[in-house]
């Protein structure tokens, strides 16, 4: 199979071997509902890390993290 995954800020294709993806990325996606314009709709994107990066320092509130000792 020759699944290609690509960070949707920047276009640039993740690293892919086996169908494994050999990188981390931000997976989004979100299901609108009622009192929003897009109501059923499903968006979804992918976010590399470097530009989950750049976003997120445009936040006027940082996100939260948590240190995870348990996968």
């Amino acid at each position: 199979m020759d699944n290609k995954i690509f960070c949707n800020v920047c276009g640039r294709q993740l690293h892919m071997e086996n169908d494994i993806l050999l990188e981390d990325a931000f997976e989004a996606r979100k299901q609108w509902g009622y009192f929003s314009k897009k109501d059923t709709t499903l968006h979804s994107f992918v976010i590399c890390e470097e530009c989950y990066d750049e976003m997120v320092k445009k936040f006027a509130i940082p996100p939260e993290i948590t240190n995870v000792t348990e996968l």
